[in-house]
């Protein structure tokens, strides 16, 4: 449980909202900041946020489950986003993300009992031209084959 921010975070948020006119408008940067913080946004942190903002927390709730950027649990070690939307389908997404939930055991949104590795199903990464793609936590890895997929969890353990 979350019982506020630390002076440091509260700094840096405060400094987010002064590039911002309206606190409201600063939500999408506070948030991926207690995000890059924490590792994730809690519910409780989801309240703090809100009041900061001026929001009521079910609009921080909102913007959460919205995009799949944000966490709301804390993920393993080694975040694996895998594109499945249309250009990244077509490429051969799925069969990347199915190869993934067989080998690490996980259905999307799962962390490995080890705590290595979370599967996460996105819609973008942003690369629909060199699909498919997989985001090992901050570095994107396109045009992949299973084989490669393979070597990047070895890599990544």
């Amino acid at each position: 449980m979350t019982t506020g921010f630390s002076e440091g975070l509260r700094a840096r948020i405060d400094n987010i909202f002064a590039r911002y006119p309206n606190r409201r408008s600063a939500l999408l940067p506070v948030l991926h900041l207690v995000q890059r913080e924490r590792g994730f946004i809690g519910p409780d942190d989801e309240i703090l946020v809100a009041g900061l903002c001026g929001l009521r927390p079910v609009e921080v709730r909102e913007v959460l489950t919205f995009y799949t950027m944000f966490r709301r649990e804390p993920a393993g070690r080694r975040l694996l986003q895998v594109c499945t939307n249309l250009s990244c389908a077509i490429r051969g997404g799925g069969r990347i993300l199915d190869h993934l939930r067989r080998t690490l055991g996980l259905e999307p949104g799962q962390t490995t009992p080890d705590g290595r590795f979370t599967l996460v199903e996105v819609e973008c990464l942003g690369a629909c031209d060199k699909g498919p793609c997989l985001m090992v936590g901050e570095k994107l890895h396109e045009g992949l084959t299973l084989e490669a997929v393979d070597k990047l969890l070895r890599e990544s353990g």
